[in-house]
């Protein structure tokens, strides 16, 4: 047969090049063709057909014509045409033109054996083909591409968690003879074993991927039960490196908001705190929707505790007047304290939050642009219960009432409501008992307490006083009777001139003698109660 007969169909691939193929073979073996030439099958016509999105291009389409012809001359089909540069493109192209039909054999057999031996790719062999995929895979779930992405894929995954087991993911397809396998310890050096085991290592390499590709990758390495902290890592490695490219303001929104979607996948404690405030940054930057955000919040808010003071400072967004965004410290803070965590019994992590609003509190206090309502929001979001002390939320309230002195002394007070007085320290107390700026209502039930203790000490001292009074009066009128009787006594003694004659020999005799030790044996003793000395 000539070759001009059996050429009878002309194909335009993409504009890129144009095939003469046989019609016959195309019919029988590619559904496609069958059904634009169904009624010309046994016309001798000369027919052209025109691709503009040809999966592979040129290059798919020579493969799959060499595969559809290799059938057509020894009724099977050839393993020598697959292989790991060129196995996603065969598949995609032969998805594309649906070569599954009766009488032509299924392809899946052939590619389900060939991927086999997947484990034995290099790594440089599984980037190239995972490349492919994202390049040729259309949205529709085609039987052979679906096949390959696939295996492509969980192999990616089992290379990236078990790098010591499978061979060595430093090796390329340019020198298939230094494939070397991490267990045998003695061909692989100290620094490349360090390489291998550091969980970023493959970071970089994947960089390339579309967010589309990415989000399978993710989706599959959390049903394997991956490392919840490398994904968290390099879903954000992934997203920096986006945010820096050159790609179109419609290519970051879309990865910001798979990002976000895939990170609420994640366990919340193995996200880094920081890395989400820096996300919501973006976020705000490309005014992503409102349920995105609202997605972002409530993993911050579950974070709080990690978080710092800096991290709060965050600019008041456009058409406010707030030096910073209050709206979203409250909500982040509503969810961190009635989000229904059960890990907020762990009181440092509550002394943690509540300390840094605190010191919020203190920064946007002196904003005249800050309404009492927010103000007063601020402070009602952390429970009474939280709160060990409110000297801290004294000051802010005393810097912001001096600042607005101008509102209303209803906005005063319910601002002020919100203090308890046993909470402060007897120094913030005293300042409280002498501020002007805060309503004489917040005081006058610590100046009554005050009277009451008082009155209490006094009735105290006034029920001692009363007792040693009396005992005091009792003891001294015990020493009259008792000087009255001895006095009694001695002029008995001075009545008689012997007794007059018998004291003045003592006295005489106690003066010649010299001895000024009087006798104790009859003089009288009184002893005297040491508070009437």
């Amino acid at each position: 047969m000539e070759l001009e007969a059996c050429c009878d169909v002309e194909v335009d691939i993409n504009g890129e090049e144009i095939f003469m193929i046989n019609k016959n073979i195309l019919t029988t073996l590619c559904r496609k063709f069958s059904n634009l030439f169904g009624n010309l099958v046994g016309e001798k016509v000369r027919l052209k057909v025109i691709f503009k999105d040809f999966p592979g291009g040129s290059h798919g389409f020579e493969l799959v014509a060499r595969l559809c012809y290799c059938y057509s001359t020894s009724s099977s089909m050839s393993m020598e045409l697959l292989s790991p540069t060129n196995v996603a493109i065969l598949c995609s192209a032969a998805d594309f033109l649906e070569i599954e039909s009766m009488e032509a054999p299924s392809l899946k057999p052939h590619v389900e054996k060939f991927l086999q031996g997947i484990r034995f790719w290099t790594w440089c062999e599984l980037i190239e083909a995972l490349k492919q995929c994202q390049g040729l895979f259309c949205s529709k779930s085609y039987s052979y591409s679906a096949i390959v992405e696939r295996m492509i894929v969980d192999q990616l995954i089992e290379r990236v968690a078990f790098p010591r087991i499978i061979a060595s993911p430093f090796a390329c397809s340019s020198d298939r003879s230094s494939f070397q396998f991490s267990c045998d310890s003695s061909s692989i050096n100290n620094s490349n074993c360090s390489s291998v085991d550091s969980s970023s290592w493959w970071f970089e390499d994947l960089v390339f991927l579309k967010i589309g590709l990415v989000d399978k990758v993710i989706r599959t390495m959390i049903s394997h039960d991956f490392d919840h902290a490398i994904v968290s890592k390099f879903l954000f490695y992934y997203h920096k490196s986006n945010s820096l490219s050159d790609a179109a303001e419609a290519e970051k929104i879309e990865t910001t908001k798979v990002v976000i979607n895939l990170l609420s996948m994640l366990q919340v404690r193995s996200i880094p705190c920081k890395d989400l405030f820096d996300l919501n940054r973006v976020a705000t930057s490309l005014k992503i929707s409102r349920c995105c955000r609202n997605e972002i919040e409530k993993l911050i808010g579950a974070l709080l505790d990690q978080a710092t003071i800096d991290y709060l400072i965050l600019p008041s967004p456009n058409g406010m007047n707030h030096a910073y965004d209050v709206d979203f410290v409250l909500r982040v803070m509503h969810t961190f304290f009635f989000g229904g965590s059960a890990e907020l019994t762990s009181n440092n992590r509550l002394k943690r939050v509540v300390k840094m609003l605190h010191l919020f509190l203190l920064e946007v206090a002196p904003d005249p642009h800050l309404k009492p309502c927010e103000f007063e929001a601020l402070i009602r979001v952390v429970p009474d219960a939280a709160r060990e002390s409110h000297d801290q939320l004294y000051i802010a309230m005393d810097i912001y009432l001096k600042v607005h002195a101008g509102i209303s002394d209803h906005e005063k007070m319910r601002i002020c409501s919100t203090l308890k007085h046993e909470k402060l320290s007897a120094e913030a107390v005293r300042h409280l008992s002498r501020n002007l700026a805060f309503p004489s209502e917040t005081k006058p039930r610590l100046n009554i307490n005050r009277q009451s203790r008082m009155k209490s000490l006094l009735q105290e001292n006034d029920h001692l006083k009363s007792f040693f009074d009396s005992m005091f009066l009792k003891s001294f009128k015990n020493i009259i009777i008792d000087v009255k009787e001895d006095a009694e006594k001695r002029t008995i003694l001075y009545d008689g001139d012997e007794g007059i004659h018998n004291s003045g020999t003592q006295m005489t005799s106690l003066k010649k003698t010299g001895n000024h030790n009087l006798s104790l044996s009859n003089a009288a003793v009184y002893y005297l109660p040491k508070f009437c000395s």
